[in-house]
């Protein structure tokens, strides 16, 4: 059995692959400071320790303590206004946390890493779908800070001859199919549980950053990837870093997007509320489109989503929050 070290096993992307690994046979370490994340979210059959990555003491123990095969690294902030307010405190958890997460993966002679990256990396393109050729330049510490890890891990694969495989995310949503975790932000920013906080009676109707941008209805499009099929393609990422030598970025996405009023539709017909909507003022950086080209991960990981289904995800993140709100 081999052993894999998820760290950020308890935020939203992170305990859904926990549980994924266990059910698939891992030994799943999961290390969290749960700054974001939430205790009680990680399965029941990991091992958790409560700690900071930037820790070095508290993270050589832990490969001290165990023999891991592979990491998968998910902490980091990411809240993109949080980040051009406090970017310092953004560099300093990203980046540090990565410099000695590598200190001690080449310290302890682990070779194979899976990087949770992000299409905030690319910054804003005109011509989609966006292909991991595209040039990167970030539009806020955030995406700079992923930037940055990705490259550390670069320079470090060649020196110390680790193994790694950089995912560069799109947007992540819906919740686990029995409902058991889900996305769960404070505060939150993403577009399908703000919608559904309408229905929820949390907010009196969803507001929408603009109408007259260049899409066939004017409002933005998002590629939305649904957090299971994500964290599946993790998994694709662990085997083939386990099965030979990889270094490379992949795009995680559908390869197609929906409009801000395709996804109010949506959420309309799944909740039955007629979710009143108003139309606010543009956001500054707002991207009139962003999709993923998604060849490489299906050719590369060898990876088949199966729930590229609009209705079905926001279905599973309705009744996630529904519990929650009980």
């Amino acid at each position: 059995m081999k052993t894999i070290l998820i760290i950020g096993g308890a935020g939203y992307v992170g305990s859904h692959q926990v549980k994924l690994m266990c059910n698939k046979g891992y030994e799943v370490i999961v290390v969290d400071n749960l700054n974001t994340g939430f205790r009680d979210a990680v399965d029941g059959r990991a091992k958790f320790y409560l700690g900071d990555l930037r820790d070095y003491e508290f993270m050589t123990k832990i490969f001290v303590d165990h023999k891991i095969d592979a990491v998968i690294h998910f902490a980091a902030l990411s809240l993109v206004g949080e980040s051009v307010e406090k970017p310092l405190e953004y560099f300093d958890n990203n980046v540090g946390g990565m410099q000695n997460l590598l200190k001690v993966m080449v310290e302890n002679n682990v070779k194979n890493l899976v990087f949770s990256s992000t299409a905030a990396t690319y910054g804003t393109h005109e011509v989609m779908p966006i292909t991991e050729e595209y040039s990167t330049n970030p539009e806020n510490p955030y995406g700079e800070s992923k930037l940055m890890m990705e490259q550390m891990i670069k320079w470090c694969a060649k020196a110390y001859d680790l193994n790694y495989l950089a995912l560069r995310y799109f947007n992540v949503c819906g919740a686990s199919l029995d409902g058991t975790i889900g996305e769960n932000h404070d505060p939150e920013t993403h577009l399908i549980p703000i919608v559904l906080q309408v229905p929820l009676g949390i907010r009196e109707f969803i507001g929408i950053y603009g109408d007259d941008y260049a899409t066939a209805d004017g409002t933005c499009i998002r590629d939305y990837i649904h957090v299971e099929d994500l964290a599946a393609a993790h998994v694709c990422a662990v085997e083939k870093l386990f099965a030979s030598k990889q270094n490379t970025i992949i795009n995680l996405g559908y390869g197609h997007g929906y409009s801000v009023k395709e996804i109010i539709e949506t959420a309309r017909k799944v909740t039955g509320h007629p979710i009143p909507e108003k139309v606010t003022p543009r956001r500054a950086g707002d991207p009139a489109a962003l999709v993923a080209q998604n060849t490489k991960a299906k050719e590369v990981l060898e990876w088949n989503p199966k729930y590229d289904d609009i209705e079905l995800i926001i279905k599973t993140a309705f009744e996630y929050h529904k519990k929650q709100a009980k």
